[in-house]
């Protein structure tokens, strides 16, 4: 378990990861990280679900119509 200081970031409030956090992240500074509510807490990833899921929706579109979508890349 890490214990993370919630500190002055300018106007807001804020955590500083550390550099071990960041690398296991595989992070940088300028990086989007998403806060996903959980059942016991939150969980802080790199990773959009949202996103992930709407590309397996298009990805699984694709399959179905590939012949229509060929024909209108024409």
């Amino acid at each position: 378990m890490r214990v993370l200081k919630v500190t002055t970031i300018g106007n807001s409030a804020g955590v500083i990861l550390p550099k071990e956090i960041l690398e296991r992240l595989r992070v940088s500074k300028g990086d989007e990280l998403y806060l996903v509510e959980e059942p016991d807490g939150y969980k802080l990833t790199p990773y959009n679900r949202e996103f992930v899921d709407q590309m397996k929706a298009a990805e699984g579109i694709m399959r179905e119509d590939r012949d229509v979508l060929k024909v209108l890349a024409e």
